[in-house]
């Protein structure tokens, strides 16, 4: 069962680093892990000198709510923790706006339906 959701978890983030590079944005790191918690995604948009967070939910149907509305306040506050500590570590990006984004998917994931919420909470 682990194995099954981890390999959907890792197909959605796929399908969301692929967007999200389309629409402009690069990769900086992936699936950055601490004792806080995990930020699936952290990307850099040149256009606005910002260092992106990024959460990613995928969902197969809205009947529990949608990917979106599954990023709780704990949940973002794990993130924001997450982001502090890589912050520390990493000081090239001091100079660096930062935001929090979420990623939903939903449905098939052949053909999922993407929303992207940028700058989805506040530090």
């Amino acid at each position: 069962m682990f194995s099954f959701k981890r390999k959907i978890g890792n197909q959605a983030e796929q399908l969301s680093l692929s967007y999200l590079t389309e629409h402009g944005l690069q990769l900086i790191e992936q699936n950055y892990l601490t004792r806080f918690g995990e930020i699936d995604l952290i990307m850099l948009d040149n256009e606005q000198s910002t260092l992106v967070f990024i959460e990613v939910r995928y969902r197969q149907n809205s009947n529990f709510g949608s990917p979106i509305d599954s990023v709780t306040q704990t949940k973002q506050d794990k993130l924001i923790c997450t982001a502090k500590q890589y912050l520390q570590q990493h000081d090239q990006y001091d100079d660096f706006i930062c935001r929090f984004d979420v990623i939903g998917l939903e449905s098939d994931l052949k053909y999922p339906k993407i929303t992207w919420i940028k700058d989805a909470f506040e530090a």
